[in-house]
């Protein structure tokens, strides 16, 4: 496959399983086309213009020639200069990576974060908070990103691969919305009836069970595991975490347990506070699901070899 191709595959299964209907996926694409139209001068010339091809900004090829052929990728949850300098040492033996993969964004995807966050506003108001509540908390939030992400070295990485020439992607929102729709499909099968049963089902899928072997496991934060489990939010994809000022809303409308991949201590004293059933399943064993899911896609066209570092993995279904 080219590496064009990965990437237009990895985006169409991202939207495949994002939990925004497909109407207002294709509503969205067109206000920002809207958007793009109306702009002048300097604005217009330097719009990521990739935006007006799919919403998923954190996710982008970094460097490299798009229509280079891959047939071997070094796979990670995070890459910086380290890994891109591991891949061109294994290369100097003969490993022969064409590209490096990397789960968290760098670059424009990394200075463009939040503009995926708005994925949160659909799924709170799926689970019944309305729509406009949702809205406004989700802007502060999101301008908070923006704030925080400002002042970070966003090319960093990205410079290192070109200096190397080595290729460079992230998979960010796509793998993300790959885990959320698989635990959301296995507690909707499962139907777990206490906190119990869905530490069990967790602790049963291989990438959690990798990090338990590490010490990183899922774990239950707050709550009992005789809890009934009642209605369960699985908080894993939209950039980052939400606003801290949902859990009320969210325990207004009969969500008992919150099954994420990380929770900030601000938002993990906020859910507290809401009695509500918090089990964190693991941050780097949640990208691992969700980065494999994703290059099981890959894999069902062409027999890409793939090298894991940096946290990664590598579990076949």
């Amino acid at each position: 496959m080219k590496l064009c191709d990965i990437y237009e595959l990895i985006v169409k299964k991202g939207r495949d399983k994002d939990p925004r209907p497909a109407g207002e996926l294709k509503e969205e694409l067109s206000r920002v086309r809207r958007e793009y139209r109306s702009l002048k001068g300097e604005d217009k010339k330097y719009y990521d213009r990739e935006k007006l091809n799919h919403p998923y900004a954190d996710t982008r090829i970094l460097y490299g020639d798009r229509n280079k052929a891959i047939h071997t990728v070094m796979v990670g949850i995070d890459i910086d200069v380290g890994e891109l300098l591991t891949a061109y040492l294994l290369n100097e033996k003969g490993a022969g990576i064409d590209l490096v993969m990397s789960h968290h964004p760098s670059g424009k995807a990394l200075s463009n974060l939040h503009y995926v966050m708005q994925v949160h506003e659909n799924i709170l108001f799926h689970f019944g908070v309305n729509r406009e509540i949702a809205n406004s908390f989700m802007k502060e939030r999101i301008d908070e990103i923006s704030r925080r992400l400002s002042s970070v070295n966003h090319q960093r990485t990205v410079d290192a691969a070109r200096l190397l020439d080595m290729p460079l992607m992230c998979v960010h929102t796509p793998a993300d919305n790959h885990v959320t729709d698989f635990l959301d499909g296995m507690f909707r099968r499962k139907k777990p009836k206490r906190v119990s049963d869905v530490m069990k089902f967790l602790k049963g899928i291989p990438e959690y069970q990798a990090a338990m072997a590490i010490g990183a496991g899922p774990k239950l934060i707050n709550g009992k595991e005789s809890n009934k489990t009642g209605k369960i939010f699985v908080d894993m994809t939209g950039g980052t975490e939400g606003s801290k000022k949902v859990f009320a809303r969210l325990s207004q409308a009969g969500v008992t347990t919150i099954v994420a991949m990380h929770l900030s201590e601000e938002h993990f004293k906020t859910a507290k506070a809401e009695f509500l059933n918090i089990i964190i399943a693991g941050h780097i064993a949640s990208d691992n699901l969700g980065l494999n899911l994703v290059l099981d896609e890959v894999a069902r066209k062409d027999d890409i070899n793939i090298i894991p570092c940096s946290g990664f993995v590598r579990v076949k279904r």
